[in-house]
This record gives structure tokens, C-alpha cells and sequence, in this order.
């Protein structure tokens, strides 16, 4: 049995709690949080122990962790975990400068421990399918791909805007269907009803031919998650939330088969699997990395009116 702590126990954390809890051959042996009333109350639902000090857990000597923290405390929070031995998932964005989420990934190398980044989407069953799709040719070249992420604001989030909360997962997944880097950036946002941005259009350019459209908001009374790729062979249409896909060529319109499934349970077996595997999971800290720094751009290219280059 792998012994599994949680830290963090708010909405996403306590998902993590509640998979873990189901999974076999994993103990969900501990959940953190800074709220006594909070952790104690899912600890009796779970049957678990639970700890207002993440530090006290990790003296119990877990095997992994979930980290599911505000972004400013990732790298504090993961170095801790990784340190004491325990391998890690940590929320996305890996961190909230490249330089803590170096320091993140650095920990991992030295300590010999996994470290995964938790971009969920990735483990969405729709998104599984279009990245067959694409391997087997299905789109043929794929040249433009575009993404619509937008819906009521979050009244939970209060440590960054709209383009490190929700469109670094779309940052992450048009580099992940490429298969390649952002090289250049160009965004247009502003914040217009909170402190951060709550609305932003993202350009992206990957290897000088292929390009990338990520348009996110906060103020569409609607929640709204769709993605479309455009190749010489065909148009593909997704939906992350009713996890659809449809492609669209010369002679057809096709719907693909997608077997529906929670992408956090996705995402957890997968985590597990690597560890009792001792492979090293995707995305990885370095995937992590190159989408905070791309995300990071596009937040100094709409504050500076310029386009950015991205530099590995």
C-alpha cells in the first residue's frame, strides 16, 4: 500500500481526497489544511488523520503527496514534501515565478523523487482521443489551434488573474498536441471588474509555422470549455466539458468514440501507476515550467504592449 497524504483541503483538494480514498492500493494516510474545522470534519468522513501543520504529516513518512496549496506557496510546500520523501503532485501552475518552479524541479532531481504537474486537461478522455487523432493523421497537418475557456469568476481566487488561473491549461494543452514549444507571445487583456486580469486573448506561435489562440475570461455568465484544430485534412471539435470530439473533413462528419471518465481520477491513477512503476510522469516539471513561463509572458506582453519571445 502507498502511504498518500493531501495537502490542502479546499474545492480541488478535497477531490483529491475523496479519489485517493477510493483507490486501491493506496492509504490516503493524512489531509492538511490550515482550517482545524475543515481538515477534522473530512478526516472522520474519510477515515484519516488530519493535520493543521503539512509538516507534522510529512514526519509520518508518505510515500507521495498531493500539493493543492495557493501557487505562492508551491515551492516552499513541494520542496518540503520532496525533502522529507516523498514524491510529488503539485496543482497547477507549477509555481508563481520560474524561478521557484526551478527550485521545484531542481528538489526532485537531487532528492531522486517524481515530480508531476497537475495540468488536468491533459487527463481529459476528449483530449486523450484528439491526441490519437492527430498521431494517426486523422487532421493531417495540424497548423492552427484555438480554445475558448471563459465563464463566471471564481471568488476563490484571489492570487492571480485569468491567465495563470485558467488559461495556462490551454497554454499547456495546444503545446502538448503540437508536441512542441511556444516561441513567441503576443496577448491583449485587461482587468476591468477585479484586480487581476479577468479577460485576456493569447497568441501563440510554435516553431514559426504553427499557431495558437487562447481566449479566457471571467465575465461570461456562462461557463463555456471548447477547443478547435485545424489541419490540411480536416477540422476537429471539443468540448472538455461533455467530452466530445468531432471531425470534420472533405467527405465526412465524424463523431469520435470517447469513453467517458473523471480526468482527476485519470490523473491519480496515472500519478500512482508512475510511482509503482518508477516512471517519470507527465507533465513533467519542465512541461510545468514552460507553461508558467509562457503564461508569464503573456501577462508582461499585455502590460507592455509587445511581443514576446520565449527562450528554453
Amino acid at each position: 500500500m502507498l502511504k498518500v497524504g493531501v495537502i490542502g483541503s479546499g474545492a480541488m483538494g478535497k477531490n483529491h481526497i475523496r479519489i485517493y480514498s477510493e483507490m486501491p492500493g493506496v492509504e490516503l494516510a493524512g489531509i492538511s489544511d490550515i482550517d482545524r474545522e475543515l481538515v477534522e470534519g473530512l478526516a472522520q468522513q474519510y477515515d484519516t488523520k488530519a493535520f493543521t501543520d503539512y509538516r507534522e504529516m510529512l514526519a509520518e513518512g508518505l510515500d507521495a503527496v498531493s500539493i493543492v496549496v495557493p501557487t505562492k506557496m508551491h515551492r516552499q510546500v513541494a520542496t518540503n514534501a520532496i525533502e522529507s520523501g516523498a514524491h510529488v503532485l503539485v496543482e497547477k501552475p507549477i509555481a508563481d515565478t520560474v524561478e521557484n518552479a526551478e527550485a521545484i524541479i531542481k528538489a526532485a532531481e537531487e532528492n531522486d523523487r517524481l515530480l508531476m504537474v497537475g495540468h488536468i486537461e491533459r487527463f481529459n478522455p476528449a483530449i486523450i482521443k484528439l491526441k490519437e487523432m492527430i498521431g494517426e493523421g486523422l487532421l493531417g497537418k495540424v497548423v492552427s489551434i484555438s480554445t475558448t475557456r471563459v465563464g463566471p469568476y471564481n471568488p476563490r481566487i484571489r492570487d492571480v488573474g485569468v491567465i495563470l488561473d485558467i488559461g495556462v491549461h490551454d497554454i499547456d494543452i495546444i503545446s502538448y498536441l503540437y508536441g512542441t514549444h511556444v516561441n513567441q507571445v503576443y496577448a491583449v487583456a485587461g482587468a476591468d471588474i477585479h484586480s487581476f486580469e479577468d479577460h485576456a486573448t493569447i497568441h501563440m506561435r510554435m516553431d514559426h509555422e504553427y499557431s495558437g489562440l487562447v481566449e479566457v475570461n471571467w465575465l461570461t455568465p456562462h461557463k463555456v470549455r471548447k477547443l478547435t484544430a485545424v489541419g490540411v485534412g480536416g477540422v476537429a471539435y471539443l468540448d472538455y466539458i461533455d467530452q466530445t470530439v468531432e471531425l470534420h473533413d472533405s467527405g465526412w462528419i465524424r463523431k469520435a468514440k470517447v469513453d467517458s471518465k473523471e480526468p482527476l481520477k485519470n490523473e491519480l491513477e496515472y500519478f500512482i501507476d508512475c510511482i509503482n512503476k518508477g516512471k517519470q510522469p507527465e507533465p513533467s516539471g519542465e512541461d510545468g515550467k514552460h507553461a508558467l513561463k509562457v503564461s508569464l509572458a503573456a501577462i508582461s506582453s499585455y502590460k507592455g504592449e509587445k511581443l514576446i519571445e520565449i527562450k528554453d
